[in-house]
């Protein structure tokens, strides 16, 4: 029997027609009045995973991200001039956000009202992650636990305390980078927390660095608000154990606040001539490498970014340890508000000051690390 020939053209028209019907049957429908939300550092919702069954189709590994956008600052203050570092935090987008302490320098009872400043400006998506500063770890501007409650941690895998002690890794699943949120020093309501060698918190510190080298995870960042060596006003109350442990584990950026300037060292090493940092003294032996292009790994880079609009400071040209910082500002020197920010790649960790009021200081600084053969 002579079969009929469908011609070629027809039989591809087909095909179309019928995966066309079936993408729509099978795609899932929108909620009525629903709009996918706009907003600072959205990120889509965590799905659960589960074991394969017999039969099901599975889908590709998800592959590490290509970068991940990070900003930082302290010590904000509530006031119309507070607004516009908030505004340009906004305004890059970043994936999340690392509060270094000293938030609302407001009264007991006004957390809340703080974190709704917070929020007017940055929107509710925005994962704006908190680190207790002195002005809250006792009550004297507030308290973190209250203002935990009203900016409550967004980020999936938070392993401690939040506001306190913590570490997370990001982006979750196929992490850049794990952020390590530690309080030496601070007086909460249970007493200081005492980073010193052989407490808890050293080895919480020592044990989430070595977790996240030992995970593969390509960076490091440790996040505290008090610095150690610094240009300013203070000394170094957070103790210098914390401070070696942080050399001795080659953490790649430490992140403070607490002093009201921007201060960037060169990248900090222990070794032969520098056993340990020695507060109020310069050694040359300490620093493993300068400039703005700086091989990971070579040394800690020390970033204080107290520049949330809390006044400034000046910086002091004299300071026994200025030997040690290759950029700064205060109220004396560029003075300038602003924000650190971070873009991080698996090869390349991208360090700059944007400044949203002042004399337009900036800063940059990149870490790159060579591909493991």
């Amino acid at each position: 029997m002579l079969r009929r020939r469908v011609p070629l053209a027809v039989t591809a028209l087909a095909l179309v027609a019928a995966l066309a019907a079936c993408a729509r049957t099978s795609a899932p429908a929108q909620q009525a009045g629903t709009t996918r939300p706009a907003g600072v550092g959205a990120r889509p919702a965590a799905t659960a995973t589960a074991s394969p069954e017999a039969g099901e189709v599975t889908r590709p590994a998800r592959q590490r991200p290509a970068t991940l956008h990070v900003t930082a600052v302290g010590d904000y203050g509530s006031t119309s001039a507070s607004s516009g570092v908030l505004r340009g935090i906004a305004a890059a987008r970043p994936d999340l956000h690392l509060a270094l302490g000293d938030l609302s320098y407001g009264s007991n009872g006004g957390e809340a009202a703080w974190c709704r400043f917070v929020t007017d400006h940055v929107g509710t998506r925005l994962p704006f992650e908190l680190l207790s500063g002195n002005h809250e770890s006792n009550g004297e501007n507030g308290r973190i636990d209250a203002f935990t409650a009203c900016l409550p941690n967004r980020l999936a895998g938070l392993t401690g305390r939040y506001g306190r002690e913590w570490y997370v890794d990001e982006p979750a699943g196929h992490p850049l980078v794990r952020f390590v949120m530690i309080s030496p020093a601070l007086p909460f309501a249970d007493g200081t927390w005492d980073y010193a060698k052989g407490t808890s918190h050293y080895a919480w510190t020592a044990a989430a660095i070595r977790g996240a080298r030992a995970a593969g995870i390509p960076w490091v960042v440790v996040g505290m608000h008090e610095p150690c060596i610094s240009v300013g006003r203070y000394g170094c109350t957070v103790g210098t154990d914390v401070v070696d442990l942080l050399l001795a584990e080659r953490v790649d950026v430490v992140l403070t606040g607490h002093e009201h300037l921007y201060q960037r060292s060169k990248a900090l090493r222990l070794g032969p001539g520098c056993p340990g940092i020695t507060p109020g003294r310069y050694v040359p032996a300490c620093v493993g490498a300068s400039g703005n292009a700086l091989e990971a790994g070579v040394g800690t880079v020390f970033v204080t970014v107290g520049t949330g609009r809390i006044p400034l400071r000046e910086v002091s040209a004299t300071d026994p340890e200025a030997g040690y910082f290759a950029a700064t500002s205060g109220s004396n020197r560029v003075p300038t508000y602003g924000f650190a920010d971070l873009e991080v790649t698996p090869a390349t960790l991208r360090l700059g000051f944007t400044g949203t009021s002042g004399s337009g200081f900036a800063d940059r600084v990149v870490l790159t690390r060579t591909p493991s053969p």
